[in-house]
């Protein structure tokens, strides 16, 4: 289970001359500082999937790396199966798998040997690696790629293996931002079943997207953030309600009654 409340997170800037005339209109623009994550609260439980929604620039990133403890809130707890994430880091980033917006595989490095990295970081047998590499290319698909030099990587390729170290060690709450992104239909549909999969284990997850087709096809739970603010918390029931027709009009009905 995983339990976010009042998180929040400023960034100084170093010259605000240099901002667009957009960024200088954002409400969180408060004289040096950037207030990206101002008040996000939400809660997943075990086997549940949680849609993270909100425009470009709404804060969902920054969320989603402090709850992988990549960034420190400045306030807000994060609890992971009722550990606290900001006090015990390195205890916290066992239990979770995290995907960032970019890959960042080292491109020297094979898709195997990646993988096979993160597991030894995380304390793993080389039996316990080989074993779940394989499992993991089962179900993603990557057997045809898997020992080659990442470099030379698709878009689909370097997702599902980024995808793959990111879990490598069975952690207890998955963290995916925009995890289809740029992929094709098939390897979307991969990642797709891969967070079925993991939903069906009873394992946590919580995916950022700007696709409501997908929140739709699994989501139990969407947030919506906008201006660094929880909106809408609350089931996938209770989001379509919020207005009649399409997933659109709900999610713009919720932008709007907190503009």
């Amino acid at each position: 289970m995983i339990e976010i409340s009042k998180l929040a997170k400023k960034f100084a800037v170093e010259n605000p001359k240099k901002l667009s005339e957009q960024e200088k209109k954002d409400p969180r623009l408060k004289g040096r500082f950037f207030h990206s994550v101002q008040d996000v609260s939400f809660h997943c439980e075990s086997g549940e999937v949680l849609g993270l929604l909100g425009p470009n620039g709404a804060g969902k990133t920054t969320t989603l790396r402090m709850l992988s403890t990549a960034l420190k809130p400045d306030s807000g707890e994060i609890i992971i199966n009722g550990t606290n994430v900001v006090t015990k880091p390195v205890v916290a980033r066992q239990m979770i798998g995290f995907l960032s917006g970019s890959t960042g595989l080292y491109g020297r490095l094979t898709g195997r040997e990646n993988i096979a990295y993160f597991g030894q970081l995380h304390g793993m047998s080389e039996e316990q690696i080989e074993s779940k590499i394989t499992e993991l290319a089962d179900i993603l698909d990557m057997h045809s790629f898997l020992d080659r030099r990442s470099e030379n990587f698709s878009t689909g390729m370097k997702q599902k293996t980024a995808i793959a170290r990111a879990v490598v060690h069975d952690p207890k709450v998955v963290i995916l931002d925009e995890p289809t992104t740029g992929l094709d239909i098939m390897a979307a549909q991969t990642v797709l079943e891969f967070i079925q999969r993991l939903k069906e284990k009873g394992v946590p997850v919580i995916f950022s997207t700007h696709h409501l087709d997908e929140v739709a096809e699994l989501c139990d739970r969407v947030t919506v953030i906008h201006h660094g603010k929880t909106h809408f918390s609350d089931s996938f029931a209770q989001f379509k309600a919020q207005a009649e027709g399409s997933l659109h009009k709900s999610f713009m009905q919720v932008i709007n009654q907190g503009a």
